[in-house]
């Protein structure tokens, strides 16, 4: 079959070219008649074109008649449907909303500091006393004339019970001990100013004034940093394409590159405005760290789960084609047997969502079909294919 071919061949290239066909175009360019040069390429292109047609049709029947034609190899996998988690990709950084600077509430003298750096602190703990400038003592005097005021107002008001003395008399013991009262908590909120105290539990990141720097109220005069590790989150920008899936509750895994390590978490929160400027809105995660590992500001990868399906198939994307009608497809097989002759077929496919190298399949295939991986760029409709042990 083959010499048929190869002598069907040289009888049309002779036919259609003949013996003087160099002399002719020899002829041709040395009278250097353009138009006739012109006539004859193209008259030349259409031969061209019509051999390879008719070696096309000639390939085609040996490749049918052929009973030793070789096959090309593939190889193949069943569609089998699976659980599909897919993950929205966003960056993030670690926040915490206790890590405060600490500021003195009056001016003064930091006489005593009681903390280190580093050192863990409970809410309300002492961390360092300001000279208050001689108001503990007027606060102590202020008790002693409550206490005088308090004892003559009850006198007062035991013998305005047994209608001994006037009116007047018991309302300016009521007032004087009340205005004395008013006096000492004022004068005892002032005096709570003179020492600085852990507003919540945490650890002491910076001792930033030593013992006996003059300090003020304001910017510049911050005494201590406090961090609470145990309360952590993340806060990333979603693109509002995704606000019906991205909810409170979703599942979320938090990759840190710089630790290696990775957390499972849920969204706590959505933001409920969408930012005009790119178009997205906030989602706060959680983030545990038990170990103390994680620390404000460190970047992290945050995959949310915004869609599940619980049987879907999929394929890789790299077998996946396109025709001239923008349709995606892919090749099937009736038989996956390994070392077996089968057909190839094309399948026209709906695709959803990727997730690495991996495409999900919405329509046209079914659990359990055959289809061709290797070498499924290189096979064509209706061709014979033999399937090889992959």
């Amino acid at each position: 079959m083959r010499n048929i071919f190869y002598l069907v061949t040289i009888t049309i290239l002779l036919s259609s070219c003949g013996g003087g066909s160099d002399a002719s175009t020899e002829s041709l360019i040395a009278g250097k008649d353009v138009n006739a040069i012109r006539a004859k390429r193209n008259e030349i292109v259409t031969q061209q074109k019509t051999l390879e047609k008719e070696i096309q049709q000639l390939d085609s029947a040996i490749a049918t008649l052929d009973d030793k034609a070789k096959f090309p190899l593939v190889t193949t996998f069943l569609a089998k449907t699976e659980k599909f988690d897919h993950y929205l990709e966003l960056q993030g950084d670690v926040m915490t909303k206790q890590n405060v600077l600490i500021y003195p509430e009056m001016p003064g003298t930091l006489y005593r500091v009681y903390v280190k750096k580093g050192q863990k602190v409970a809410k309300g703990q002492l961390l360092a006393a300001i000279d208050d400038g001689g108001l503990s003592s007027q606060l102590a005097q202020m008790k002693t004339q409550s206490e005088l005021a308090k004892t003559t107002f009850e006198r007062q008001k035991r013998l305005w019970e047994q209608n001994i003395g006037s009116e007047i008399q018991y309302l300016q013991a009521k007032t004087t001990y009340e205005a004395q009262e008013s006096a000492v908590k004022q004068m005892q909120s002032q005096v709570a100013k003179s020492t600085i105290r852990a507003p919540f539990s945490g650890i002491i990141d910076d001792v930033i004034k030593d013992q006996g720097t003059v300090v003020n109220p304001g910017p510049g005069s911050e005494v201590f940093r406090i961090v609470n590790l145990s309360n952590m989150y993340i806060e990333v920008e979603v693109p509002e394409s995704h606000l019906p899936n991205v909810v409170p509750g979703k599942d979320v895994n938090v990759y840190f590159p710089v630790l290696g390590d990775s957390v499972a978490t849920k969204i706590r929160q959505t933001g409920n405005f969408i930012n005009p400027s790119n178009r997205s809105f906030t989602a706060e995660i959680p983030v545990p760290n038990n170990d103390g590992k994680v620390k404000p500001n460190l970047s992290a990868k945050v995959m949310i789960n915004d869609y599940t399906n619980e049987e879907a198939i999929l394929i890789p994307q790299s077998i996946v084609s396109e025709n001239a009608k923008g349709e995606q497809y892919v090749y099937v097989v009736d038989s996956t047997d390994a070392e077996t002759e089968a057909t190839a077929k094309k399948a026209i496919i709906t695709t959803g969502k990727t997730q690495g190298d991996y495409v999900e399949v919405l329509s046209g295939i079914s659990n359990g079909d055959g289809i061709i991986d290797e070498g499924a760029r290189s096979v064509k409709e209706g061709q014979k294919v033999k399937i090889k042990n992959s």
